[in-house]
C-alpha cells in the first residue's frame, strides 16, 4: 500500500526552524519527483517546493526561497523540508506529494499525497 506520512510540525516562533519530513512506504521514492505544498485557513493550497527524482534539482516558490531547504534521502526513503526564519504567514498545513516523474511543479501532477502535518507560526 502506498502511503505517505509527514511529520515535523508544530507551533514555533517567529524566526524559528521546524524540519518536516516525508517518510515513503509501499514504494521506493527514488523515481518519484516529490513535493511539499501547504494550506492556510480559508486560501488555496499553494506549492512550497519540489525536488527531482533525476538529479535533485530543487524548486521554490518565491515566498520560502532562501529561507526553506528541500532535500531527499533514498537511503532512507524520505524527504525533508528544513523551514528557517518562519513567519507567521507560513502558518498552514503542509503535504507532501509523490509522482512518478522527473520533476513536477503542480499540484495537479501528484498521484499520491499524505494527510498532512500542522505548521503553526506565533508569538
Amino acid at each position: 500500500q502506498v502511503q505517505l506520512v509527514e511529520s515535523g510540525g508544530g507551533l514555533v516562533q517567529p524566526g524559528g526552524s521546524l524540519r518536516l519530513s516525508c517518510a515513503a512506504s509501499g514504494f521506493t521514492l527514488d523515481y518519484y519527483a516529490i513535493g511539499w505544498f501547504r494550506q492556510a485557513p480559508g486560501k488555496e493550497r499553494e506549492g512550497v517546493s519540489c525536488i527531482s527524482s533525476s538529479d535533485g534539482s530543487t524548486y521554490y516558490a518565491d515566498s520560502v526561497k532562501g529561507r526553506f531547504t528541500i532535500s531527499r534521502d533514498n537511503a532512507k526513503n524520505t524527504v525533508t523540508l528544513q523551514m528557517n526564519s518562519l513567519k507567521p504567514e507560513d502558518t498552514a498545513v503542509y503535504y507532501c506529494a509523490a509522482v512518478l516523474r522527473v520533476v513536477a511543479t503542480t499540484a495537479d501532477d501528484y498521484d499520491y499525497w499524505g494527510q498532512g502535518t500542522h505548521v503553526t507560526v506565533s508569538s
